[in-house]
């Protein structure tokens, strides 16, 4: 059996192939900057489809955030070892994963605005890295974390408008004092902070979102597309669920820089699986 995984921060999307057979199930995420090892073993063998199948797993291609660095491939190697004992284990960034599944093997710059954001360049055959993906607290323009602490900002400072201010508040009860709380002193408060970029999606259409959607979305192109010489010569693809809800936002932004636009998935899961099984020689896939 083969498995693929996409992990973010948040959730871990997983699919399988097993004599013809494609199995599709979730995890939360898997990044090893805020896991350890045992962290991760517990939290997989959870998963009622990883203890039925443990054992017949041959091969697993992670692709995960968090894991650019030796150090940090060993740490979600070992973690899967640990639950999944008869299977070889490749561990890789989740922009090669990404890369894979807008790409495929053609050139082109490839983005990530999910949770977190970052950008790679493609040349058809090599990742070529820039100087981004600094996380949360020094870089992520454009992502989900971004976004909720624009919102959650404007809020806390009033300058939201009254009405746009009171639905928040529905939405949000927490106050000033539960939310430096979440911040500073619990687990992932980057997970934290992007959840507030919710409110924007049933407000949307909204002047104040609106504007809030299209200045952060130029602070990505500025900060991290035109730092790429080729970036208006090969399209550029997008991958995750902020790029995907208000890929309508993120279109007219792009276009408006002369920026052909490419893929845009709100998942990578289903594109890097077919492809993962191309390259290993599996010509059936799954439908």
């Amino acid at each position: 059996m083969i498995l693929v995984a996409d992990s973010g921060s948040s959730k871990t999307d997983w699919m399988g192939y097993l004599n013809g057979e494609t199995i599709r199930f979730n995890t939360t995420g898997i990044n090893p900057y805020f896991l350890s090892e045992q962290d991760i073993s517990k939290l997989i063998s959870k998963n009622e489809t990883v203890i039925q199948y443990a054992d017949q797993v041959k091969e697993i291609y992670f692709f995960g955030a968090g894991c650019s660095s030796p150090d940090k491939h060993e740490v979600v190697s070992n973690g899967l070892s640990e639950v999944f004992q008869n299977a070889f284990i490749s561990v890789d960034h989740d922009l090669l994963g990404s890369v894979y599944a807008t790409c495929g093997n053609a050139e082109g710059l490839n983005c990530i605005l999910g949770t977190g954001s970052n950008i790679c360049y493609f040349d058809g055959k090599k990742i070529h890295d820039g100087h981004h993906g600094l996380g949360y607290v020094l870089g992520d323009e454009g992502s989900g974390t971004f976004f909720g602490k624009k919102v959650l900002l404007a809020y806390l400072y009033n300058k939201m408008p009254t009405s746009l201010a009171a639905e928040f508040k529905k939405a949000f009860p927490a106050d000033k004092e539960q939310i430096i709380t979440n911040v500073y002193q619990k687990p992932f408060p980057n997970i934290y902070l992007a959840g507030f970029s919710r409110f924007m999606a049933n407000h949307r259409d909204h002047p104040f979102i609106q504007d809030i959607l299209r200045t952060g979305f130029q602070e990505f192109v500025d900060s991290n597309v035109k730092d790429y010489p080729k970036y208006k010569d090969v399209p550029c693809h997008f991958v995750g669920s902020i790029a995907y809800y208000y890929q309508e936002t993120l279109i007219e932004v792009l276009e408006q820089n002369g920026i052909e636009v490419g893929k845009i998935l709100q998942k990578p899961i289903e594109e890097l699986f077919n492809f993962i099984l191309h390259k290993e020689g599996i010509v059936q896939q799954a439908s």
